[in-house]
Order: C-alpha cells, then structure tokens, then sequence
C-alpha cells in the first residue's frame, strides 16, 4: 500500500471543516433555496454546435521492449494511459479531458493488452492521441516508461485506418532508472533491444448518431469495471470483506472497497454540474491557483489514489454493452442488498461511475466526500449517494403499497440467510441527489434515472430529492444503517 503522506492530514481537516459549514449553511436557510445562492450548481451551457463525426475504435494490442522499472525482477507492471484530443470547441475550458486506462500486465516486458476504446463522435478533423505507459507501483509511485503520440489529421468514410502499427516509444520522459536496468541488462544478455514500441489499431465503425451532442465526444464501451481494495482504509474504519485463506477456508480481513464502472454513453447533455464556491477558498482548491489551494488540491488528489489504488488486488471486467449481467456484476459489487449499506458516488461527465460505501463510522470522514471521489474535478454530471433493496415481488414497483424490500421486513429468498436471486428484477437501486459539493438539481433527477436504467437492464430505478423527499429519504437511510448495526460491517 502506499506511504502516509504529510497533506492526509491537511485533507481529513479541511473535509471536516467544509462538512460542519455545508451543515450550517443548510440550517441556517431552512432547508430552502438561499436567496442569492454562491456560483456552482447546475450549468444549463449549452454544448456547441458541431456537425456528426465518426464512431472509432481504438485497440493497444501490445509493447515490446519496455524498460525494467524493477531490479529484482529485471521486469515492469506496464499499462497504457491514453488521452483523446479533438478539435471540438467545448461547453468550459475546465471540461475534463477523454481518458482510458488498460489493465495492468504483471512481470513482463512485452505485455499484451488487446485493450479496446470505442469513442463517439469523433470530428471529421481528426484527433491526438497520447498514450503514455507506465509501471504500476503501488507502494510509491507509478514510474513513466514512455510516451507514444498518434496524430490523425482528418477522418472520412474512406479513411483505412491503422492496423496494429508499431510506433515508437519516446524514452525522453521515461524512467531514467528503469532504462538504466534495462541498458545494464543488454550489456550482459543479447537479443535485448533498448528502443521499445507499441502497437495500435485505430478504426472507424461509422457516423455517430448524435442527435443534440454534436458537439462533444463520449465512450461507448466497452463498459469496463474495477474493483480496488485498501487494508489500511479497512482497519482505519473497521470494514472487513471475506478473502480466502489457507486449505480453502473462508477468512474476513480488513478491506475497504472502491469501484469504478465505466457506463455506455452519452451522459444526458443536462446533467452537467459545477463545484458550488460555498466559501470563498473553495475556488483556489479546484483551481489550485492560491497556495492553500495548491495544497488541498494536491492533498485531494493524493487520496483520490490511495482510494482508487491500483494493485495486485484490482479486478478488472468489462461488458460490450449494457445487459443483465452487467447489473448483476454492478449488484455483486455492491454486495446486493447485505448490510444495509449505503454509498456515495460520483457520475463523471463521460459517464464514469465512482462510489465506495459511507458513513458516520468512516471516522476518515474524507472517504464519503465528493470532492475526493470526483479527483477534484470542476465540473461532473451528477452525484450523491445511493443504497439497494431486495424486493419480494419483482413484477411490482418498490413503492407499490403491497411492496416489501430487504432491508425493512424480513422475507426468505436472499441474503442474509440466503444467496442472493440472479435476476435484476429482484432489486431496486435507490439513489439521489444528496451532495453539497455540487448540489446536483432535483428536476434532472429523471434524466439520471433513465440513464441508469439504461445501463443497468432489469433494474429497477428509484430517485429521491434530498430536499423535498427528506423525510422519505431519512426514513430509509434509518432503515439501511438498521440493518448494517444487525449485520455488521463485512463487505
């Protein structure tokens, strides 16, 4: 795991502090909209006008050659971090840009990913790809193998594409150690290369259907999944998972989990939301223009990795597109409807979804935070929190005044005595717009609830407005936190 750092603590105290002012701010009007509300929320810009562009997809197939970041093992734990860069003018200059990351690839040189991205809409005028790679490192930090660019100056319907071209890797930016084992080693042994290369494909499978998003792009799929697992977090707040342990038994040991899920797009064009400046330093930490700000922004970035960790305990998946095993694997990692168990999330603007569980137990308050989940982003789609239920009758809403879901009453059919049904059906996700990072507005709650259902089939979908469902909302949340005091906190 990775070292402690000097700004955790500047972020933990912070976090604090911007919780008790959210609560404040929150009391002192009532529960009501403020009369003169600070700047943030949600941003009804626009997206610019652009005509369609072109469906592509791009695969890193391979690299060969790559340096050795580890002395030991006189190998790396490659994986590609590409960007997409386009000529489309977008809605603010702080849009996050189009990012993909491949698997990692343990003890090899020569990895092969075979790592597909397909992206919508991409301009008749080309693009900039920039893959970097690097070796994962978890216990200090990720080391750059090298960089590849890929310039493509125009698309059309009769362009070729590429097919698995080896391009070159830059070593100017690369790890000066790790070239320096790999040079040690070609003294000794032959056939070892010091110039590495990678392997891309890059096609195009057709003109994008854009309707009202002809100005930006968004991914397609495949809808990739990961689940990233932190010893030290588990211990700090208690949260234990079942692993296996010798002879094939079952054992809990301390674990909290993050996920990522990558969902097909695009993001509604409404949901499209901005940090609200609820003080007036808020602005620097986004920004990281004031020193105070430079350090909190670093800080909140540092925790977003060490909860977004990757290591030799990442799971990694995918789906080509959104199914019922899809929801089923999102309800797995969730852990269906045991323990009460309630998250928060964050729903990037290229429809990334983020979310670890939270609560007041989590005493490094910091984990529950958007701001963090987010990586300290300017503007995301939505975000909130989030809790399952098991429903009896699947045929039937869970509101429905015949309904009963677990956790609530108890009924046979899942857990906890039980294993849990393989139909989605069976399940309801309810989810809101409760944050005060980016106060996401309650009359586009519709427009998340489609999406989600749209990428989650069979699930059913419940909203609730933290303001006018705040009594509903409370009341079920009680019901949660109920449960997970009876059950305990196991993930």
């Amino acid at each position: 795991q990775r070292k402690d750092h000097r700004t955790d603590a500047y972020a933990t105290k912070f976090v604090d502090k911007t919780a008790s002012w959210q609560e404040k701010a929150t009391k002192y009007t009532g529960g009501k909209e403020e009369k003169s509300p600070p700047p943030g929320g949600v941003d009804d810009t626009p997206i610019p006008d652009a005509p369609p562009g072109y469906t592509v997809k791009i695969i890193f197939h391979r690299a060969e050659s790559l340096p050795m970041a580890d002395i030991n093992s006189l190998s790396s734990d490659p994986y590609v971090l590409a960007q997409l860069n386009i000529d489309l003018p977008t809605r603010h200059k702080q849009d996050p840009y189009m990012r993909f990351r491949t698997p990692t690839i343990r003890r090899s040189t020569d990895p092969v990913w075979n790592s597909e991205w397909i992206v919508a809409n991409v301009p008749s005028t080309g693009f900039k790809l920039k893959a970097r790679i690097y070796d994962e490192d978890p216990a200090d930090h990720d080391d750059r193998l090298g960089n590849v660019h890929v310039h493509v100056d125009s698309l059309d319907d009769d362009w070729i594409g590429i097919k698995e071209q080896k391009y070159k890797i830059k070593k100017r930016m690369g790890s000066k150690r790790a070239y320096f084992i790999r040079g040690c080693a070609a003294m000794f042994c032959k056939g070892i290369e010091m110039s590495g290369s990678l392997v891309i494909s890059v096609e195009i499978l057709g003109k994008t259907e854009v309707g009202n998003n002809g100005g930006r792009t968004w991914t397609v799929g495949p809808c990739a999944w990961s689940r990233h697992l932190s010893p030290m977090i588990g211990r700090l707040t208690g949260t234990k998972a079942m692993g296996d342990g010798k002879n094939g038994t079952k054992t809990e040991t301390y674990n909290f989990q993050a996920n990522q899920f990558q969902l097909a797009g695009p993001v509604p064009p409404p949901l499209y939301h901005r940090y609200v400046e609820f003080k007036p330093f808020i602005a620097g930490m986004f920004t990281a223009k004031s020193l105070r700000g430079f350090i909190l922004n670093r800080a909140l970035h540092h925790q977003h990795s060490r909860v977004y960790n990757y290591d030799r305990t990442t799971v990694y998946g995918s789906f080509a597109s959104p199914s019922k095993d899809m929801s089923m694997q999102f309800l797995n990692l969730v852990n269906y409807d045991r323990g009460g168990r309630i998250f928060t999330y964050v729903l990037t603007l290229d429809g990334l979804f983020r979310f670890t569980e939270t609560g007041k137990e989590f005493g490094i308050d910091l984990l529950s935070k958007h701001t963090m989940h987010s990586d300290v982003n300017i503007y995301i789609a939505f975000s909130g929190e989030f809790f399952i239920r098991r429903l009896k009758a699947p045929h039937k809403e869970p509101f429905d005044s015949e309904q009963e879901t677990h956790p609530a009453q108890e009924f046979d059919g899942g857990p906890p005595h039980a294993d849990p049904p393989s139909d989605p059906a069976y399940y309801a996700l309810y989810i809101d717009n409760d944050s005060g990072t980016y106060r996401p507005s309650a009359k586009l709650l519709p427009l998340l609830k489609e999406f989600m259902r749209k990428n989650f089939p069979g699930l059913k979908v419940v909203t609730l407005d933290c303001r006018a469902d705040e009594e509903k909302m409370g009341k079920l949340k009680k019901e949660q936190r109920d449960r997970k005091k009876a059950e305990g906190k196991g993930m």
